[in-house]
């Protein structure tokens, strides 16, 4: 098999285990999150981190980004503009959200367009290592790939449950590791500007 194909086995394999998660108790592994994290992601005033509003089975980290404006970040969350591109638009608490393509909602294109310092980034399958696979479409990993030609460096959190993590993930040169990653069970980093 291709890295493209294992890539595309492990992601069927581990969003169908998430999909499998009653939604009452990914509510509650989503508390977890934010109880292991909450106040354990470095974050300073002015900070902008980009979140995101979940979609289909994937964990609600709303309380989390909200304990992180609390703590003084500057939030935003990634809208789809093409077949190719996502920006990432402020996230302010009374704007109106409309749909944004994919089955995601986000702001307006009134709100301002922001370039992350720290990204919570949803995915499909994770390793121990820092790989992950996404859903497939590279949104990420192009809207990364932007930044750093921009000579910004955000970094970068995978959000996932635990059923999520497969033994190793089969990275290719254009893949981007991760930082850390937060599931239920904790936050582990990565790269020391996490924590």
């Amino acid at each position: 098999m291709t890295p493209k194909e294992l890539k595309a086995e492990m992601r069927n394999a581990r969003l169908a285990e998430r999909d499998a998660i009653p939604e009452e108790e990914r509510i509650d592994k989503a508390r977890d999150m934010l109880r292991h994290s909450g106040d354990a992601i470095a974050v300073e005033p002015g900070m902008i981190v980009s979140g995101f509003l979940p979609i289909r089975s994937e964990a609600d980290i709303r309380p989390l980004m909200e304990r992180l404006r609390e703590r003084g970040a500057r939030l935003c969350v990634p809208v789809i503009l093409d077949k190719l591109t996502i920006v990432f638009r402020e996230l302010l608490p009374e704007a109106p959200l409309v749909s944004s393509g994919f089955g995601t909602v986000g702001p307006g294109p009134d709100a301002h367009v922001l370039d992350p310092d720290l990204m919570l980034v949803p995915l499909s399958a994770f390793d121990r290592t820092g790989h992950r696979i996404g859903y497939g479409a590279g949104y990420y990993d192009r809207a990364i790939d932007r930044l750093w030609q921009k000579g910004l460096d955000p970094k970068l959190i995978g959000i996932a449950f635990d059923c999520q993590e497969v033994p190793s993930v089969p990275a290719e040169p254009h893949d981007v590791r991760l930082d850390a990653i937060l599931t239920e069970s904790g936050l582990s980093i990565f790269s020391p500007e996490i924590g």
